[in-house]
């Protein structure tokens, strides 16, 4: 090694190659997970107000004083800022084309009995389960991770409680890149409107409850009437009361989840300057009247008549210096360059839903710009956005299920089973019943598909299995009926005229080769 070293600090002295010297670089974090959690807050509750004070709070750091939302116009002027709401349509568009076809969290039938299963569907109805996985899914987009926790309170409900709590009220605990513990966060204040935290860990086998000031320090729980009465619990059963949900991975901070907001702050800002100036572009804009004095509407008296501030709007027009001009109304309107600023906007409104969602999924006309085609491909992004959710879903939310039945079991003293569940989602984008009708029609007609597997492509869930099987025997029926009386000759016949045409084309093709001069 020393002579390869030798040798290599050679070649370099003689290529004049110095070597890199390491430096020591130090780069600051904008913002902490808190801070992150509260901005992705602030533009999905769209509120102009919020996210002009949130800028302004931030615009002593960085490259935060150049945003729009940030800038304060010049003394004497006015602009009027304009949100979009884009975030808060993506999001709740997102969470409804996801959660609204479900089809429901189910017990295996198979693996339970009807006593498990019934209980199961009284604690779903308790809880509005369907609701809070809802909530979660958007929450979760919103902030970027989320837990369910199950409580106990009889006082309540004789069933587990099930609650969300989104990214901003969560911690999690890991060991050796396991998940050992998550804290649950909840604010209350005494009558002195003093803070307090409430801090419950949740762990396989206890719950702990820690009562924190404003400072951090761990008080007596005897403070507060909300915490005097909790205790620490221990139970039996290698669970935890507690699910995170996540549905993308924060780059930035470890074991964290990312809202599918972040990094579209920029876009949504420069959208929101965009759809602003456009605004003030068209008030600039209105038309302007000036009127000779002379041509004023004036009454009998000599005095100027009201005017209509609407349709008669308009500014004294001073006498010419030219004395063989004559004064006319003159009518001045600027140009708007709308083509301009319709570009702009369409190009900002593909950066901002680029990577999740077409913008057809919101309801948004983009015939101009994109034919059929490119459209349906856009689509697709909302389908693989879709797609990612439900994966998700469809593995937190059956150990959600197994942790609330294992709750259960514990409130009743009894030792916790092993529970099987599972979500089931509808299929996104169907395609009309006419467009069934044609495809599944040809893969009839080709002999590709048989009359079982047409019927159940077209009607699937829409029907019962009883109710498929009947369709399947009275379509046979017709056909055999058909057949017979001659109407038409079945598939067979079909094919056989086909194969019969093919012959005699390739027959006659043969015939031609062999005698090129006969038709002449």
């Amino acid at each position: 090694m020393g002579i390869i070293n030798y040798a290599k600090n050679k070649i370099q002295k003689w290529l004049g190659i110095i070597p890199a010297q390491p430096r020591n670089m130090v780069i600051r974090e904008s913002f902490t997970h808190e801070d992150y959690v509260l901005m992705n807050r602030i533009w999905y509750r769209a509120d102009p107000s919020e996210l002009s004070q949130f800028y302004k709070h931030l615009g002593m750091w960085g490259t935060n004083a150049s945003r729009f939302w940030y800038i304060v116009p010049p003394q004497g002027k006015t602009i009027r800022k304009i949100h979009t709401g884009l975030p808060a349509l993506m999001i709740n568009m997102l969470t409804d084309i996801t959660i609204d076809d479900s089809l429901g969290v189910e017990l295996d039938e198979e693996t339970h009995t009807l006593e498990q299963i019934d209980l199961w569907e009284e604690i779903k109805k308790d809880n509005s389960l369907s609701k809070i996985i809802k909530d979660a899914t958007r929450d979760v987009l919103v902030d970027g991770d989320g837990a369910f926790k199950m409580s106990i309170d009889t006082d309540i409900s004789k069933y587990p409680i099930v609650e969300f709590y989104s990214g901003s009220n969560v911690d999690y605990v890991y060991k050796r890149g396991r998940l050992i513990e998550i804290q649950f966060r909840t604010n209350y204040y005494d009558e002195k409107n003093k803070e307090y935290i409430l801090v419950e860990k949740y762990s396989k086998g206890y719950i702990k409850y820690e009562l924190q000031d404003d400072k951090g320090n761990q008080v007596d729980l005897e403070l507060l009437e909300e915490t005097k009465d909790l205790e620490d619990v221990q139970f039996s059963g290698d669970f935890m009361m507690a699910v995170p949900l996540m549905f993308f991975e924060s780059s930035k901070y470890k074991n964290r989840g990312q809202s599918i907001i972040d990094g579209k702050y920029d876009d949504f800002d420069a959208l929101d300057e965009i759809i602003s100036q456009w605004l003030d572009a068209i008030r600039l804009g209105r038309a302007e009247k000036f009127v000779p004095e002379d041509l004023i509407p004036r009454d009998a008296e000599g005095n100027k008549l009201p005017f209509n501030p609407i349709t008669n709007q308009f500014y004294k027009l001073n006498k010419s210096m030219d004395e063989d001009k004559e004064q006319t109304p003159m009518t001045v309107q600027p140009t708007i360059e709308s083509e301009r600023f319709l570009l702009s906007y369409t190009q900002f409104l593909d950066l901002c839903l680029m990577g999740f969602m077409a913008p057809s999924t919101l309801g948004i006309d983009v015939k101009k710009l994109d034919n059929g085609e490119a459209q349906r491909e856009k689509e697709k992004t909302t389908m693989y956005t879709r797609n990612k959710l439900i994966t998700a879903l469809g593995k937190v939310i059956p150990i959600v299920v197994d942790a609330i039945m294992k709750t259960y079991d514990t409130m009743q003293g009894n030792k916790p089973s092993e529970y099987e569940a599972s979500i089931e989602f509808g299929e996104y984008n169907n395609p009309s019943f006419e467009a069934v009708v044609e495809t599944v029609g040809k893969a009839k007609t080709y002999r590709i598909m048989s009359t079982e597997e047409a019927v159940e492509q077209m009607y699937g869930d829409t029907k019962t299995e009883k109710e498929k099987e009947v369709e399947v025997q009275r379509i046979k029926d017709e056909s055999s009926i058909a057949q017979d009386n001659g109407q038409f000759g079945g598939m067979d016949q079909f094919f056989d005229e086909n194969e019969d045409d093919e012959e005699d084309k390739e027959k006659d093709k043969k015939k031609e080769e062999e005698e090129p001069g006969a038709d002449k």
